[in-house]
């Protein structure tokens, strides 16, 4: 007996269906069904008997899921119903039993959590390897010299290895970003049936402890109702691709002719269809690409819970796309950027070439003046008005004539600015914590190892 008089439309049944994607919840499904009935059991509603059957046949079903041989029917609307009706087949009256006490709404929300759960981990994961690549080709660079950009122009030379140390402490908060979405799924939400609660006196605790949950989510309705922990992965995602589409977008800078600071391998790099010369640094590109894509799937999602009333709507079927495939494009966008740097090939000379520009060095010549007295705001325009002096006569800083620099400034000779333009000497002034001369990126080496750790 149905409450309908009609079937379905053909239209309204693929729109309503959700088993095309949710499938891949399967071995979460599958598990959290075995912890309910032995809940069931252990409380008393069911028989110990009715247990076994349905344990033996959830056993079956999860051997048929993972070797692929799962016969799906058309009436299956999602992974839920057609678990429940492979094991009602297998198990007999027994089956039928394995839904008592819980809701399809609590049901895929427990799912959902330990996917997110789960996927949170194996993000964390992988950008501790990532970081941990960073850090190993900065060792390996420590005192390779480059300059570094504001504006996309030359303003001071840094060493390579402490411009990759600032994408490690990124991937570092990013890290920490995952594990808060793996504490943010810790309230089991089985148990709260539809919206208020079951009529049954089961032990949602041992189902909690069964699952790996730290604790029972307390009010059934935001059991039911809560996707906040999708909405934090798709954040924590959304930050850490965009992290890697700023170092895709520098690797295709420093990759380019123009700049020549790094070759990638030819396992991370594409060729052209008409022009064979063609070295593409395609997997750096689409590092850059995927990370808008992410945040779309955080964007759309917090336009499917926004005003949604409580609890459970359809609307919720929603989340798993955007969550799946957002898992999926991170782990491949971590993983394609961990192999990319591993085997990236680094040009000390060219770098160094680049990082000799003497205009870089304005700000270590206005901080010398500053340490003979004279106010930082003036020394910052009299280096200024010593560039200009310099671009204008097609000159370099060196090159300027003792009588102009005493000019701009009684305390600048020529012999006074060739100890500040002396490279390393631009580079070993920066003494301040965290700053990049080689003691101090020294220490960050063995920061960003012992944060890796944690």
């Amino acid at each position: 007996m149905s409450r309908f008089a009609q079937p379905q439309d053909p239209v309204f049944r693929e729109l309503n269906t959700s088993l095309g994607f949710d499938r891949r919840l399967w071995p979460h499904d599958v598990r959290q069904s075995r912890a309910h009935a032995r809940m069931l059991a252990g409380a008393g509603i069911i028989s110990g008997a009715d247990r076994d059957a349905l344990l033996a046949a959830l056993d079956e079903v999860e051997a048929e899921l993972a070797e692929g041989r799962f016969a799906f029917l058309p009436d299956d609307e999602d992974i839920h119903m057609a678990v429940e009706r492979r094991v009602t087949e297998l198990a007999g009256p027994p089956g039928g039993k394995l839904h008592t006490a819980r809701s399809r709404n609590d049901q895929v929300a427990t799912d959902v959590a330990l996917f997110t759960r789960d996927a949170a981990g194996t993000a964390a994961a992988g950008m501790e390897a990532l970081a941990s690549t960073l850090v190993d080709v900065a060792e390996r660079h420590i005192d390779w010299a480059l300059p570094g950009y504001t504006h996309l122009q030359r303003a001071q030379p840094v060493y390579l290895a402490h411009h990759l140390l600032a994408y490690v402490w990124m991937l570092v908060r990013d890290r920490a970003r995952m594990r808060f979405v793996a504490e943010a799924t810790a309230m089991l939400p089985l148990g709260a049936g539809a919206l208020a609660g079951v009529n049954f006196a089961t032990d949602r605790g041992a189902v909690a402890a069964d699952l790996g949950f730290s604790g029972v989510a307390p009010n059934s309705i935001d059991a039911v109702s809560n996707r906040d922990f999708v909405l934090d992965y798709l954040s924590a995602a959304s930050t850490c691709a965009m992290h890697l589409s700023r170092l895709g977008a520098e690797i295709v800078l420093w990759a380019s002719e123009e700049f020549g600071f790094v070759t990638l391998s030819d396992a991370w790099s594409s060729g052209s269809s008409i022009m064979p010369q063609k070295k593409n640094p395609d997997a750096a590109e689409l590092l850059r690409a995927k990370a808008p894509r992410i945040a779309a799937h955080h964007s759309a999602l917090l336009g499917v819970m926004h005003a949604l009333p409580l609890t459970y709507n359809k609307d919720l079927q929603e989340d798993k796309e955007h969550l799946f495939d957002a898992v999926d494009t991170l782990e491949l966008s971590l993983a394609a950027a961990r192999g990319m740097l591993a085997t990236a090939t680094f040009h000390r000379e060219r770098m160094a070439d680049a990082a000799s520009d003497e205009l870089i060095a304005a700000t270590d010549i206005a901080d010398l003046l500053v340490r003979k007295g004279v106010p930082f705001r003036s020394s910052h325009g009299v280096v200024a008005g010593l560039v200009r002096l310099a671009v204008d006569s097609g000159r370099s800083l060196s090159e300027l004539t003792d009588e102009e620099l005493r000019e701009a400034s009684p305390e600048l000779d020529r012999a006074t600015l060739a100890e500040v333009l002396d490279q390393r000497s631009w580079l070993e002034s920066k003494v301040s914590e965290g700053g990049t001369s080689l003691q101090r990126v020294r220490e960050g080496l063995d920061v960003a190892r012992r944060a890796l750790e944690a």
